[in-house]
């Protein structure tokens, strides 16, 4: 079984925009799918079998050409394995069958989709959802065949496993999202949509708030630590902490990555790995000073700041996923220590800072607008709704309140 796509420029709409299709060849026969995508026939390289570069969009619809290929791969090697004869009838079968999917086809589609855009970390937890799930029962299930005894099953089975409420919750979310996507794609055809019945939310488990006190920074920042010895490490988790706490709360991912193009004449910008969104305000003297320890000479700009990726070393979104969740564990393992040195009752986490910067500010009486407790908490997407929709200099002005 041979393939390659088409760009059939004989069937061009009105727009000009031709449909690809994937053609495969099978003992002297053809058949033609069509991938639901259409360009420009000038936008198709037919010998690399590729959108060009400078296509409208190319990165999406070069993404779900892909995705079908796949797929199609992907059913191939099935096959093979089963020892069942590859032909246009068994290869093609699923799509005449009103492209019924399995639990674990709309689990992985949405992994390579994730791995493909980077995000490393959140098709880590989806990887760990197929995990668990398949530990319940077989994801070769249909997806369109999951019922509410199945969802009630599998939360029993989770806490047979020992997971608490949030952790449950979490599986369920992003079970329900790949069920959704597929009634949206129109991949299965549900009567009744079990998580409507099901009610995911009810899971969900409020938190013990994780801050400290403004006081409790300040000891920290004035703990005796010799540098240059073997707890240097635990003065680098020092340091990064009360970085992120006077950054608005920065994650530890995006302090892995900050690059010195991030900031300009004493002002940082720079796009949340988490949600893509662009915060800008001007660094404290607190944090400048942090910068400035590890600041190396003849740095160039798209340089990281911290000694935690090297970008000769960490190229690919998996290497840097890695190296910063390996440096992650040492750090909040030495902060763990130092919150006990100060005498704090809470286990001490960079996660920890982002909780303070919210609620020192809070405590301080800055209008709820701009922090919201939702900062690092339940909703990140309304928080950054929220700061998006001030002025750099108010955020400016109620981080004064840090100090």
């Amino acid at each position: 079984m041979n393939y390659k796509i088409i760009c059939r420029a004989d069937k061009a709409n009105k727009q000009g925009e031709a449909p690809l299709y994937l053609q495969f060849y099978h003992e002297g026969r053809r058949k033609k799918v069509s991938t639901g995508v259409a360009i420009n026939p000038r936008f198709w390289d037919d010998m690399a079998q590729q959108i060009t570069l400078d296509c409208p969009n190319r990165d999406d619809l070069q993404f779900r050409l892909n995705e079908q290929i796949r797929g199609y791969e992907k059913k191939i090697w099935r096959l093979e394995a089963l020892d069942i004869p590859v032909t246009f009838e068994t290869l093609l079968e699923r799509k005449a069958n009103d492209g019924r999917i399995t639990v674990e086809d709309g689990f992985l589609e949405q992994i390579h989709r994730l791995e493909a855009l980077g995000k490393i970390n959140s098709a880590t937890k989806h990887k760990y959802a197929l995990h668990l799930i398949s530990r319940y029962k077989p994801s070769s299930i249909a997806l369109e065949a999951i019922d509410t005894d199945y969802l009630k099953g599998l939360e029993l089975f989770l806490r047979q496993r020992g997971n608490i409420d949030n952790s449950i919750a979490t599986r369920f979310a992003i079970f329900k999202a790949i069920y959704n996507k597929a009634i949206r794609e129109g991949k299965i055809n549900a009567k009744q949509n079990p998580f409507s019945l099901y009610q995911v939310g009810s899971l969900w488990a409020k938190t013990r708030k994780r801050a400290i006190t403004k006081e409790d920074v300040q000891r920290l920042a004035e703990l005796e630590l010799a540098r240059g010895s073997r707890l240097s490490y635990r003065v680098f988790a020092r340091d990064l902490f009360l970085f992120s706490y006077y950054t608005a709360g920065m994650n530890f991912t995006d302090i892995a990555t900050l690059r010195y193009c991030d900031i300009v004449n004493g002002r940082i910008s720079y796009s949340r790995n988490k949600t893509q969104k662009l915060l800008s305000f001007r660094l404290m003297p607190k944090a400048m000073e942090v910068i400035e320890q590890y600041s190396r000479v003849g740095h160039s700009y798209d340089d990281y700041i911290f000694p935690i990726l090297d970008k000769l070393i960490h190229i690919t979104p998996q290497q840097i996923f890695n190296r910063t969740h390996k440096v992650l564990r040492k750090v909040n393992r030495e902060l763990k220590v130092l919150g006990e040195m100060i005498g704090l009752r809470v286990p001490l986490t960079t996660y920890v800072a982002r909780h303070t910067y919210a609620t020192v500010l809070k405590r301080s009486g800055v209008n709820i607008a701009i922090i919201s407790e939702s900062l690092g908490h339940s909703d990140l997407s309304t928080t950054q709704i929220y700061l998006d929709s001030f002025e750099n200099s108010q955020i400016d002005e109620a981080m004064k309140h840090l100090l």
